[in-house]
This record gives C-alpha cells, sequence and structure tokens, in this order.
C-alpha cells in the first residue's frame, strides 16, 4: 500500500489570447504537488510560462518541464513524423526555454513529462526512446522523468540508471496492456468514482481496463490533466480522499524515492 504519491498536474497551457481548459490554473496549483508545464509547441509562450512558474513557486509547487510536438493546432494531441534527432533537438530547445524562467525565480526544475502524442510516442518507439534518455542523462542526469511503468522510455531510462517517476492516470482510461487509452477529448468524470479509482490504485495496486478485467499497476506520481471537464472538482474530490486515508501528498523531489 503506498503512504505517499505526488499528485501532478499540466500547467500553463493558454497561448496569447486563447484559453485551454476551464482556465483555472491558479485554482488547482494548491491542489497538487508537481506542475507539468507546457514550454511552447503544443501550448504555452513565453509570458504564460512565466506566470505559471511564478506562481508554482508562490504555492509550494515542484516544477517540470513538459514538451510536446510542435502542434498548436493540435494542441500535441496528434504524432508528428519527425525522425528521433529531430525530436531530441525539439525537447531539448523546450527543456532550455523553462529552465531560464526557472532560474529567474531561483527554482531548480524538478521534472520532465513528454506531452501527449509525443508521451505515447516515447513510450513505444524504443529508438526514439533511447536517444532522448541518453541526451536527457547528458544534460541533467538529475532531472527525474516522468513515465509509464514498463514503457520504451522507462525501460531506456534503467538501462543507463536515469531517476524515473512512475504515473498512474486517474482520468483516463486503462487497456489490458497496461497502457492508457489514447484520446483527445474527455467528457466531464465523476468526481467520487475518480477518487475512488486512485484509492484502490494506492491501496491495492490495480485498475480496471476498459475490458472490464484487473489489472497491477505501478506508480508514484498521480496525474489528472487540467484540461479535463470539471478537473478542479477531480482533484479536490481525489486530494481530499487520499489524505482521509492517511495517504500524504508530496512531491519526489522533495523525497528519497528517485529510481
Amino acid at each position: 500500500m503506498i503512504k505517499e504519491v505526488d499528485l501532478n498536474s499540466d500547467m500553463g497551457e493558454n497561448f496569447g489570447a486563447w484559453i485551454m481548459g476551464d482556465n483555472i490554473d491558479n485554482d488547482i496549483m494548491p491542489f497538487i504537488s508537481s506542475a507539468n508545464i507546457a514550454t511552447g509547441f503544443h501550448a504555452g509562450d513565453p509570458n504564460v510560462m512565466r506566470k505559471t512558474v511564478e506562481m508554482a513557486k508562490y504555492h509550494g509547487v515542484e516544477i517540470g518541464v513538459h514538451p510536446g510536438y510542435r502542434d498548436l493546432v493540435g494542441f500535441g494531441r496528434r504524432h508528428v513524423n519527425m525522425q528521433p534527432d529531430e525530436l531530441v533537438n525539439d525537447i531539448v530547445y523546450q527543456l532550455g526555454a523553462l529552465r531560464e524562467f526557472a532560474l529567474l525565480y531561483q527554482l531548480p526544475l524538478q521534472h520532465i513529462k513528454p506531452h501527449g502524442a509525443l508521451y505515447m510516442h516515447l513510450a513505444n518507439d524504443d529508438a526514439a526512446a533511447q536517444l532522448f534518455v541518453n541526451t536527457l542523462h547528458e544534460l541533467a542526469p538529475a532531472l527525474l522523468l516522468y513515465c509509464m511503468h514498463n514503457s520504451a522510455v522507462w525501460r531506456a531510462a534503467k538501462q543507463v540508471q536515469h531517476p524515473v517517476i512512475c504515473e498512474f492516470y486517474a482520468d483516463r482510461d486503462y487497456d489490458l496492456s497496461g497502457s492508457i487509452v489514447f484520446t483527445r477529448r474527455t467528457d466531464a468524470l465523476d468526481p467520487e468514482q475518480v477518487a475512488q479509482k486512485v484509492l484502490r490504485a494506492c491501496q491495492e495496486g490495480k485498475v480496471r481496463t476498459v475490458e472490464g478485467e484487473d489489472i497491477p499497476i505501478f506508480f508514484e506520481s498521480i496525474c489528472i490533466h487540467s484540461d479535463t471537464p470539471g478537473a478542479l472538482s477531480l482533484l479536490k474530490a481525489v486530494r481530499e480522499l487520499l489524505i482521509i486515508s492517511s495517504i500524504q501528498i508530496k512531491a519526489p523531489g522533495k523525497t528519497n524515492r528517485f529510481f
């Protein structure tokens, strides 16, 4: 049974005059322990990035890089056909951008978590995952890598002993392979059902799949997407039930559980 868990969400995903989701980053931030900050390719811009870093510092939330495909129109949820070196160069570019804004506020970067279709690509493509991890390990060997357990990127990280944090997706479905069922749009979910799903995962290490069977799940962090309809209600319900159940919400960068 898990006694301590991270709660992460994607932040800073507005862009110029365009608003993503319910535009409630400031409301969500106090309920999470780690923020994945968009870096301008799938969402976000320099003004939004700086504001989000400042907001995270105010609330004492750890920050991470949330790089995506160069796909503002599709919000990074469409696959972009790229060579592994091109893909990794785009990630390095986005890492550097957020690292400078973090430096302005004297904040360390805790983690990196690829976004959307890029996350799924790195979970399944061995060549891209290996090059990404090798490059990341050279640039920032202590930067926690958020990923799915037993994915291609997880295996690549284990080979070079790069620190990983495995995730559980509270607002996504799983299939029998242990992968999340990728979707470009999520309908509103029942907060109590989501909270109970999370609690069961923490207490029993199991999740019910879309096929109706249970599978084991391994994780140190729980993700709830900020653009899921009713995300704030989901976060409140999950956090409240975990705390009532004596499960502490804590960023992994503030613990010794890196591997």
